[in-house]
């Protein structure tokens, strides 16, 4: 099996030396195409106003000067010899869940697979305030290489990713693997940090608000992390609404 690699962290992130672990737990035969800086938040974007910068930084491994779109483009239509039969985003260092699949330029990588028609996973490992800078890698080498490979023999759709995160918690810690519903978070998470330089100037910061959380949905990926469980989500690469659909179908016509 031919595995590329991908993230939003940038080309020299620890997730991504985690990342290729779990694919060379895989396969043997493993490229690595990821961003030159951190990309997180940038979502399924693509660079076409800026020239894509291609460095070699090792064997079968390069950072170009772009998103994650950009570079699983890079890696199956230029650099790889051969169209990979896997392709794996992460791990990030955060979790991606809920409304954060919107933003992430994790999951973006994996869905930009997807469109080209390999199977693909976003990996994502949660953590809190006390291990925020040095999150569990250790939990999604130990428990994703085979919760992958027991995907892949299932058989993947068509236009389907697979979105995993891993909980904030040791490996042997690890409670179970739910398969989870998108979550949905309060809608005031975000917030506008406003502060001024040393010239009086006004600017903004996007921030997360901090403060009590509600109650995660029972059965999302919120809940399953919340529980110490691997949550495993399909999504589909198709957004229509099949209900409201036909109901407008039936207004308008």
């Amino acid at each position: 099996m031919r595995i590329l690699i991908t993230n939003d962290d940038g080309v020299h992130a620890p997730g991504l030396v985690a990342c290729e672990k779990i694919a060379r737990a895989i396969s043997d035969d493993v490229w690595i195409v990821a961003p030159e800086t951190d990309q997180s938040g940038v979502s399924h974007s693509l660079s076409l106003n800026d020239p894509l910068r291609l460095r070699e930084v090792g064997e079968r491994h390069f950072a170009v000067k772009g998103t994650p779109t950009d570079c699983v483009i890079m890696g199956v239509r230029h650099i790889m010899p051969d169209k990979p039969d896997l392709v794996i985003s992460g791990v990030n260092r955060g979790r991606n869940v809920a409304e954060d699949v919107l933003y992430s330029g994790t999951v973006a990588g994996a869905k930009e697979a997807t469109v080209l028609g390999i199977p693909s996973f976003a990996l994502s490992q949660a953590y809190a305030f006390t291990t925020k800078h040095l999150p569990y890698w250790q939990t999604g080498i130990a428990h994703g290489p085979a919760l992958m490979q027991k995907i892949l023999k299932e058989g993947m759709p068509k236009d389907v990713l697979v979105n995993i995160n891993f909980p904030d918690c040791l490996p042997e810690e690890v409670e179970g693997v739910a398969v989870s519903t998108q979550g949905k978070r309060d809608a005031e998470f975000l917030k506008i940090d406003a502060r001024h330089d040393g010239r009086g100037n006004p600017y903004y910061w996007i921030a997360i608000a901090r403060g009590i959380k509600p109650a995660a949905p029972p059965g999302s990926d919120l809940a399953a992390l919340d529980n110490k469980k691997i949550s495993v989500t399909p999504l589909r690469l198709d957004l229509t609404d099949e209900p409201f659909m036909t109901k407008l179908a039936q207004v308008l016509a």
